[in-house]
């Protein structure tokens, strides 16, 4: 009878395999790899299991974007991002007392999963998430108001939301955290 590995390979996740492409199809677009080796590269991101094989998939690339964390602090008064902003990989949202106001329909957005972890005490918060975007609020604690967030309807041919399985494929943003006295609200941009 033989017996099994020690250390059995680790299985690749979509989100792993999302990574990729991107790093792939960047370093395509910045001239690093010919058309050729991106369609023999993407054929082993797409069929690999385990990430021994992405990283053979990956040798000799440019590093890929960090993955990044940023914190906004505030004690009192105002934060806010709108407009063409960079969302890091995991951002942190502090705020002792005031308004938070986190606008990611037009912001840029580089990584399939963005985890949003907020602290705060008093006041109101707000997120507009990308249209097509999947909103996870499992991670998160309301302690006086609930929070009011409407997933988006089912697309046909897809069960979820817009962007689940069948849907159109946004990033995933996981909002975990804290609310004390105030209310959050999350809602998916018009457009």
């Amino acid at each position: 009878m033989t017996s099994p590995p020690e250390n059995p390979p680790s299985l690749v996740s979509e989100d792993d395999r999302d990574t990729a492409v991107r790093r792939l199809q960047d370093a395509y677009a910045e001239g690093h790899i010919s058309h050729e080796e991106m369609d023999q590269r993407l054929h082993t991101v797409l069929t690999a299991t385990t990430h021994d094989e992405l990283v053979s998939a990956l040798a000799s690339l440019p590093a890929g974007p960090p993955d990044t964390t940023s914190t906004i602090a505030a004690h009192s008064g105002r934060i806010r991002r709108r407009g063409p902003w960079r969302v890091p990989r995991t951002l942190k949202v502090e705020s002792a007392f005031g308004r938070v106001h986190l606008d990611l329909s037009r912001a840029v957005i580089e990584h399939p999963v963005v985890d949003i972890e907020l602290r705060l005490g008093t006041g109101r918060a707000r997120i507009t998430v990308p249209r097509d975007a999947i909103v996870d609020v499992e991670g998160l604690h309301t302690g006086w108001k609930d929070l009011r967030y409407k997933p988006r309807p089912s697309l046909p041919g897809g069960p979820g939301g817009l962007g689940g399985p069948g849907g159109l494929g946004g990033p995933k943003i996981r909002i975990s955290g804290a609310v004390g006295f105030g209310r959050l609200k999350i809602r998916h941009a018009r457009r």
